[in-house]
């Protein structure tokens, strides 16, 4: 085991000091899975069925599979163990409102070490059930994850506690790194690992251990177009607060404001390119992992996938790659969203509004044509005060759905034809011909 003092005593050393960024190195990645084996199993890395659509041989690293359903775990447990008996005895603390507190309360319970995570007011309600089972002490205090963070910091003092940053302690970015290693020993010749990114941590693990075993290996990173902030950190050379909304993205998991100082100093010469994706095909990657891999995963967790959908990752055609699916935290009425928002992206999912004859049969009509199309009405709607056209006239809204996108054109090509001007496809309500 390599040493353990490889890394500053997280007692007494200020690790997120900017001026004094701590770098973790292949030594300190390698001794972490000879800590954690005893409750962070390893994962499996299987072939995709979506290899041959996506033209390149393709594996899923496959950590949502952990107990709390995140890589999380990984620097969790290694960051618990490594603590001083004395700090053991007085705990730790952490913000967070997600994987981290869900791993963090989970490996604090295992390991009978005192566990308090400060989670914001609009952490999923099934989340704080979930900290709470696992022993740890909860508070949900702060509208937002910056004003929990300020909370657990007074907390944090006032009680002796040890604060754990999810994505930035050095330790956390050692134990993440140990996806890293399994990666490079289960898959043979990886060409390229696609890696979700947050604030930095995993993809600093995990781009020490490969590019210290296979330097020609690609790492690549992606984030959502709506919350940058590596691609923004890589810009200006060092991390840097950008202006994000954790409403706003499907990968609420990734949406941090800043990086971590360690993670980005870490990381940021070893990967090879930063990637942003939409969010239409987050929410495709979500769609097609339910539907070809039987696998629920979190928008966070589906951006490596979402890269390759949308095709900005040409390089990568007829090679070996592995995309890291890392968390499957996801909750029901968030998964439905993304499940319709993917299958619109997919072309199967439509809507289109057509003013018809107000009289008996007008809408019977447009039904029937529907029905002989194939397609399958899954909304509708009748405005009839709004009009400008005739009073015998009624527009109406529908959302339908149909097997693919040619199957769209031919629906499309038959309301244009019986309906003409009266017909708009798409998400213009504003058709007013009679």
């Amino acid at each position: 085991m390599a040493n353990k003092n490889t890394l500053p005593d997280t007692t007494t050393t200020n690790v997120t000091d900017p001026t004094e960024p701590v770098r973790v190195t292949f030594a300190d990645v390698s001794a972490a899975p000879y800590r954690i084996r005893e409750g962070v199993p390893q994962t499996p890395c299987e072939l995709s069925k979506m290899s041959e659509s996506l033209g390149m041989q393709v594996y899923f690293k496959k950590d949502y599979l952990l107990h709390t359903g995140s890589f999380k775990e990984r620097g969790a447990r290694n960051t618990l163990i490594m603590l001083s008996d004395e700090q053991k005895k007085k705990g730790v603390i952490a913000a967070s409102a997600g994987n981290h507190a869900l791993a963090l309360s989970y490996h604090g319970q295992q390991l009978g070490i005192p566990v308090t995570v400060v989670m914001p007011t609009n952490a999923p309600i099934n989340k704080v059930a979930s900290c709470r089972k696992y022993g740890a002490n909860v508070h949900v205090q702060g509208s937002d994850l910056i004003d929990s963070k300020d909370i657990a910091f007074k907390m944090c003092k006032a009680n002796g506690l040890q604060y754990i940053n999810g994505y930035d302690h050095p330790n956390i970015l050692a134990g993440a790194g140990t996806m890293g290693l399994e990666i490079m020993e289960q898959v043979k010749d990886v060409e390229a690992v696609i890696i979700p990114v947050g604030g930095g941590g995993l993809i600093a693990g995990v781009a020490v251990a490969v590019k210290t075993l296979s330097p020609s290996t690609l790492v690549i990173g992606v984030e959502s177009e709506r919350c940058p902030s590596f691609t923004a950190a890589m810009k200006a050379g060092k991390p840097v607060k950008i202006d994000v909304n954790q409403a706003m993205t499907l990968a609420d998991g990734l949406c941090v404001s800043k990086v971590g100082n360690n993670a980005f100093h870490t990381a940021n010469q070893l990967i090879d390119r930063m990637i942003t994706v939409s969010e239409e095909y987050i929410a495709l990657a979500v769609l097609r992992l339910v539907e070809e891999e039987k696998a629920t995963i979190e928008g966070a967790g589906s951006t490596g996938l979402a890269a390759c959908l949308a095709g900005l990752v040409p390089e990568l055609k007829g090679k070996r790659v592995v995309i890291a699916l890392c968390g499957g935290n996801i909750d029901s009425t968030v998964l439905g969203r993304c499940l319709e928002r993917g299958l619109a992206a997919d072309g199967r999912l439509v809507r289109f509004v057509v003013t018809v004859s107000d009289r008996p049969g007008g809408i019977a009509e447009l039904t029937r044509l529907l029905a002989n199309i194939g397609a399958s009405v899954k909304d509708i709607f009748h405005e009839r005060a709004w009009l400008t056209s005739s009073i015998f006239s009624v527009q109406v809204k529908v959302v339908a759905e149909i097997r693919d996108r040619d199957h769209g054109n031919e629906l499309k090509e038959a309301l244009t034809s019986r309906y003409g001007k009266a017909f708009l496809w798409g998400a213009h309500y504003n058709c007013q011909s009679s």
